[in-house]
């Protein structure tokens, strides 16, 4: 006889709310993203600021002296950098079926087809630029929002103590703690490291007489976020390119690679991120790919910051949960 299964009200009602909570969520996650990428870049200014707080300096004059950094550095990238960048980009792409050729000469690649793809790709490099353009107002929020993150930082536990009582406050902060100075330690250490990277490179690919050396380098840069994968991925487009200079040259260059990565290896990662606990490369690859499914360009940039700040805080959440559990052990042994 088939059981019959009862599904109470109650089990109703919290499937409702939760399936409303779940569309709540997607409705404003948007805003959601804006919190969290404000939290992330809080967190990397926390110390900078909390440093000429504790050298007499008004916090807000040290979030302040921050931005006003931030801001120099952006326009000088807009201003020298990115044009530069976008130049040698599209005429890389334009380059790209005559290097293909001369490795694979079987293929047979149509250049007044491939020119059409280039022109195409000038006019979608436009409209990103709107796009950004188009963005400021997002840009500007968050960091109006990251501004009053630092302002009231000093007072989070003041607020959850007084909202959730002393004893449930004291876990909720110490696991943030966790968080930002985990989220914080990463996020400085992965920019220190793709600038060192990407400069690195910058300057060998110009002294081996490698063309296209800026987009080359900060190719390079942009995927030390991926582990071990990342630098391999790098040399293959300098490799190419270095076809055009001498039959010499791709030896030059994978050398030149190859000391960057054991370089990386052995002093400037245990240099740089001495203070975190990496995640395995398999588990940050795999973020990155759910990154792209979910979120595209932005789910790969928040892929890792995400994967960091779930696996502190499931961590912190036992090691508390062992922490209260051991001394009642211990007083019920003990009785």
């Amino acid at each position: 006889m088939p059981k019959k299964i009862e599904i109470s009200h109650k089990t109703i009602i919290f499937t409702v709310f939760f399936l409303i909570f779940l569309s709540f969520l997607v409705a404003v996650k948007e805003i959601i993203s804006w919190f969290f990428i404000s939290f992330i870049i809080m967190s990397a200014l926390k110390p900078s600021v909390d440093y000429l707080e504790r050298h007499r300096w008004p916090r807000v004059l040290a979030i302040l002296i921050d931005y006003v950094v931030i801001i120099l550095f952006l326009v000088f990238t807009v201003s020298t950098i990115i044009p530069l960048l976008v130049t040698q980009t599209l005429h890389l792409a334009e380059r790209l079926p005559v290097y293909l050729n001369l490795i694979l000469p079987n293929i047979n690649i149509n250049l007044t087809d491939f020119s059409r793809e280039i022109s195409s790709l000038g006019q979608n490099i436009l409209q990103v630029s709107v796009g950004i353009f188009n963005n400021i107002i997002a840009g500007f929020t968050i960091m109006v929002i990251t501004f009053y993150l630092l302002l009231e930082r000093a007072k989070l536990k003041g607020y959850l103590t007084q909202f959730f009582g002393t004893a449930s406050g004291e876990k909720i902060i110490s696991v943030f703690n966790s968080v930002e100075e985990r989220l914080g330690d990463w996020v400085r250490g992965q920019l220190t490291l793709l600038l060192s990277i990407g400069l690195i490179t910058y300057i060998g690919l110009v002294l081996l007489n490698i063309p296209f050396a800026l987009p080359l380098a900060i190719m390079a840069g942009l995927l030390e976020i991926i582990p071990t994968l990342g630098p391999i991925l790098a040399a293959i487009p300098a490799i190419i390119v270095s076809l055009t200079v001498s039959s010499l040259h791709p030896m030059f260059v994978a050398l030149f690679y190859f000391i960057i990565q054991q370089l990386e290896n052995q002093i400037i990662v245990p240099l740089i991120m001495n203070k975190i606990v990496g995640i395995p490369p398999l588990v940050t690859i795999l973020a990155i790919l759910v990154g792209v499914k979910v979120g595209g360009l932005g789910g790969v940039v928040l892929a890792v910051p995400v994967m960091v700040t779930v696996e502190t805080v499931f961590t912190r959440f036992f090691l508390i949960k062992d922490a209260i559990k051991k001394p009642a052990e211990r007083y019920s042994n003990g009785n």
